[in-house]
């Protein structure tokens, strides 16, 4: 329940693998991976889901069983598989074994007291139409082999308790229940239920459009079950849930700063407010001259960064027209990249694709769908842009202008595909690192922090108007990181926040709704992670370009931040300052 974690990458040489290695695997490596496989282990074998995902098909038609008495379970040989790697790791002569050792031990640490505050403190409040959508949709994908898709199958019925187990829906109610007998329990938040059960729709239907296109046999009874148990689910949410749901978003301190510390933000929220500020108004200062002169250029009557932007959006691409464009658009930062000598760019081709209404309602906004790792048969991430989101809210004319015009494909692009999130995966995939430093040292700041840091690389090179919207965006992650702790402390509430987004940021109405509904409910606290993390990112460039002067390369030095995995801040610093400048100086 409040146990899973999201595996978005793990590497090829763990000892699970099947998969061809990665070449010439480092022995600390696989020693590192030794340890961290016993634990990942353990995990798989109560969240099959993860596994399945991964690649491995023995999970395939298994599914989580949420009961209290499952998590307990898995919690308890958690510690005693940890403490076991701890203790026989003590002997390892390699540093970076050490360094990976003390990985593991800090992680599981945080979650573990994550874990203690939600059972003594939360009503464990479960979206269920979304959880067996995503269960689902993990086997039924173009790059999931056509043997494995079967199993999608036998994993629905699971989900209906068709094969002797009970059905999901009912574990879920009697967790909720058991929770809600104690005293002073926090419930999920009104908002949060109410999106929910608005968008639920989209994840039913999408069950049956997900086995038809993909001609699995045998799914239609146990489809049409779910279906009825899903929507018993969701009425009984309204009943038992909605009338006692909080009203204010706010999170207690301990919960925000266990958020923060999830996040990998290791300064305080007002702290980084009070940065996101300065740097907020340093973003509009650079947008102006931009804004002016493409107005002058293209004889518009406001040369207010804001006007501009509005008037970029009108030219919208639609239809058939989108995919070409923005395979066009990563075409041109390629060529960009290799002319600028700015990374290593691999031989193969990135994949852009657009979502499903299931899938957009999963995650709505442009985002990098990572590649399993675990047991990978040549699958790669994919960049996903899901169009056309559904509004709870706000009805059929409310819609995302946000993504789908020509001045921000550039640096949307950069974001998720290339020099980006893609690549980031990508090269953990075929350079191979720890598993501890690419699963367990991962973290919304190191992930995302490389995201915008790339739009940054990349905006010198991109015409005006490319060079207006990556301000936007990064204006956008500044407003992020004050809105969120700000909203959290009660200093700005909902309404300020929409006014800074819409009017300040220039976002969608549609746009906005989903950033509040990240500050409010689906994640207080990551939507600082970007800011926060190319700051970090940004400020060691700086320092290494002081150290180096004209030794400096930007190639040199991108594709050693890549090929150390997803390592946090303060682990990346040290790699390049030991490693990477030492090697630069001689």
């Amino acid at each position: 329940m409040h146990r899973r974690i999201v595996l978005l990458m793990l590497c090829l040489s763990c000892p699970l693998a099947a998969a061809a290695q990665p070449p010439a695997a480092q022995d600390w490596v696989e020693t590192s991976n030794r340890y961290t496989s016993r634990l990942l282990q353990v995990h798989f074998a109560h969240d099959p889901e993860d596994g399945s995902q991964q690649g491995l098909a023995e999970y395939d038609p298994r599914i989580t069983v949420p009961t209290l008495a499952d998590e307990l379970a898995e919690r308890h040989e958690l510690e005693s598989t940890l403490a076991a790697v701890l203790r026989e790791g003590a002997k390892e002569s390699d540093q970076r074994v050490q360094e990976d050792l003390e990985i593991l031990r800090k992680a599981f640490d945080q979650q573990f007291r994550r874990q203690d505050y939600a059972l003594a403190h939360e009503v464990p409040y479960v979206d269920a139409s979304r959880q067996v959508f995503q269960g689902v949709r993990a086997l039924l994908d173009d790059q999931v082999s056509a043997e494995r898709r079967p199993a999608a199958v036998q994993r629905l019925r699971k989900y209906a308790g068709m094969d002797g187990g009970r059905p999901f829906t009912e574990i879920l109610k009697e967790r909720a229940l058991a929770q809600m007998d104690k005293p002073g329990v926090l419930y999920p938040a009104r908002e949060e239920v109410q999106t929910d059960l608005g968008r639920n729709p989209n994840y039913v239907d999408g069950l049956a459009q997900l086995f038809a296109r993909y001609q699995v046999q045998g799914w239609e009874d146990p489809c049409e079950r779910i279906r009825t148990q899903l929507t018993a689910y969701d009425t009984w949410v309204r009943q038992a849930v909605l009338p006692r749901a909080r009203t204010d978003f706010r999170l207690p301190p301990q919960k925000y700063a266990l958020a923060f510390e999830k996040y990998g933000i290791d300064v305080p929220p007002a702290k980084i407010a009070a940065m996101a500020h300065e740097a907020f108004g340093q973003y509009q200062a650079q947008m102006a001259p931009l804004a002016a002169s493409i107005a002058r250029q293209r004889g518009m009557a406001s040369s207010d960064y804001r006007d501009v932007i509005r008037e970029l959006k009108k030219q919208q691409i639609t239809g058939d027209a989108i995919l070409p464009f923005f395979r066009a658009r990563l075409g041109q930062i390629e060529a960009l990249i290799r002319e600028q000598q700015l990374v290593t760019l691999p031989a193969r081709p990135a994949i852009i694709r657009l979502a499903t209404a299931a899938e957009t309602a999963a995650q709505p906004a442009p985002h990098m769908q990572p590649p399993p790792f675990l047991h990978n048969t040549g699958q790669r991430g994919e960049f996903v842009l899901p169009l056309n989101i559904p509004s709870a809210t706000g009805g059929a004319a409310d819609k995302y202008d946000d993504f789908t015009f020509d001045a921000v494909a550039w640096t949307l692009t950069a974001h998720e595909a290339r020099p980006g999130h893609e690549l980031q995966f990508d090269s953990m995939l075929e350079q191979g690192v720890s598993l501890a430093r690419a699963l367990y040292a991962f973290n919304s700041t190191n992930a995302e922090g490389w995201g915008l840091y790339s739009e940054y690389i990349m905006q010198p090179y991109e015409p005006a108007e490319g060079q207006l919207l990556t301000l936007q965006l990064r204006l956008l992650r500044a407003a992020r990181a004050i809105i969120d702790p700000e909203l959290q402390s009660g200093q700005m509430n909902v309404q300020q926040a929409y006014a800074m987004l819409e009017n300040d940021v220039v976002l969608s109405h549609a746009f906005a709704t989903e950033e509040v509904e990240r500050f409010t409910f689906r994640a207080p606290g990551q939507a600082n992670s970007y800011f926060y993390g190319y700051t970090r990112l940004l400020e060691l460039r700086k320092e290494v370009e002081e150290k180096l002067g004209a030794r400096f390369s930007a190639q040199k030095f991108h594709d050693f931040i890549l090929a150390q995995g997803l390592l946090p801040p303060d682990l990346m610093r040290k790699a390049v300052l030991e490693d990477f400048v030492p090697a630069q100086q001689k």
